[in-house]
């Protein structure tokens, strides 16, 4: 299976959905690449103490990387050019769409499936930087968002000073630690939603596989 990340801007927690997919997959036993598509290299700095359970590959090299792999997430580039996008959807199965309960992020993602609905390729917005204290936000992000017949996730990623810590120290969140080299309480808060959010991928590309009448490759098979 191959999932591409996008999105318009930075800042929605792009490269951390992508590295969190790719860590979750890899936890269960697949083989996973984690391909850096974004000119910024995010990925390729945030892995480069290579304590990620999985390689990150540059774009150039995605090709050979993508043969030995059960699932391929591609951290794709912030931007809308409309060829660049072209390019990443076309080599995908499925898009995943950080969205931030902000309103530019949210008018962003919007103008994004607008491009996105040119293509037969399922994508869905994933709702980051979701602060527990404002839940008011998150829900009318998600009511604006369907209003468009956007697919939208129900899992929703936490705002935690634990991703950030965790991408100083180049691991998953669940392996984040404070200043003081103690966990972060809430870090598994944080991996469970990233877990949550694997499973309705799987199970969206499954109603996308079955809708267009086709089997799943060897290798995609996520029972």
């Amino acid at each position: 299976m191959f999932i591409t990340v996008f999105g318009q801007k930075g800042g929605v927690a792009k490269t951390c959905t992508s590295v969190h997919l790719a860590a979750i997959w890899a936890c269960k036993h697949k083989k996973v690449a984690l391909i850096d598509a974004d000119r910024n290299r995010s990925a390729t700095a945030y892995g480069a103490r290579e304590l990620l359970p999985y390689p990150v590959i540059p774009i150039e090299a995605a090709a050979k990387a993508a043969r030995g792999a059960d699932i391929v997430v591609t951290d794709g580039q912030a931007s809308s050019n409309e060829e660049e996008l072209k390019n990443l959807v076309e080599g995908s199965d499925i898009i995943i769409l950080p969205t931030t309960p902000q309103s530019r992020s949210i008018e962003l993602t919007v103008e994004m499936s607008t491009l996105l609905n040119n293509y037969r390729i399922p994508f869905a917005a994933l709702l980051v930087k979701v602060d527990s204290r404002k839940k008011s936000s998150a829900e009318a992000a998600v009511e604006i968002l369907q209003g468009f017949d956007i697919c939208v996730l129900q899992s929703q990623i936490p705002l935690l000073s634990a991703f950030e810590s965790a991408e100083t120290n180049g691991v998953t969140v669940d392996q984040s630690v404070d200043k003081r080299g103690r966990a972060h309480s809430r870090r598994m808060v944080g991996w469970h939603a990233y877990d949550k959010a694997c499973v309705e991928i799987e199970d969206l590309y499954q109603q996308h596989l079955e809708k267009n009448k086709t089997s799943s490759p060897i290798g995609w098979d996520f029972t």
